[in-house]
């Protein structure tokens, strides 16, 4: 795992809860893919409302039982470690959308001693 510090790159998948990859939810097989390929970390974000690309509303404040509420998933590194993973994540994707942009990276490790 190297140490991020400085310009790198924010990438967001945007993905509905009930995707899956194969029987597995698809945000777990997405993190379990960046930390197998070393990457400092992965967060998921759970939206409390949202639509995609059909329009379909999905909120939290109808009383449904599968919501399929909007999550991204969203991991900092290189743009060449992004470009050697995308092959992986395209094969994992069949609907929603990633974006890319650059991002300033300030960095503290709570492992550091205290001065």
């Amino acid at each position: 795992m190297s140490k991020l510090i400085g310009e790198q790159v924010l990438m967001r998948i945007f993905i509905g809860e009930g995707d899956k990859h194969g029987r597995r939810p698809l945000h777990e097989a997405l993190v379990e893919l960046f930390r197998q390929e070393g990457f400092a970390g992965a967060t998921v974000l759970r939206g409390v409302a949202g639509f995609g690309a059909r329009s379909v509303y999905h909120t939290d404040k109808l009383l449904r039982l599968s919501a399929d509420l909007p999550l991204v998933v969203e991991v900092v590194d290189s743009q060449e470690r992004f470009d050697a993973i995308m092959p992986k994540i395209d094969a994992m994707m069949s609907g929603g959308m990633i974006t890319l942009e650059k991002a300033t990276v300030i960095h503290y490790d709570h492992r550091r001693e205290k001065e």
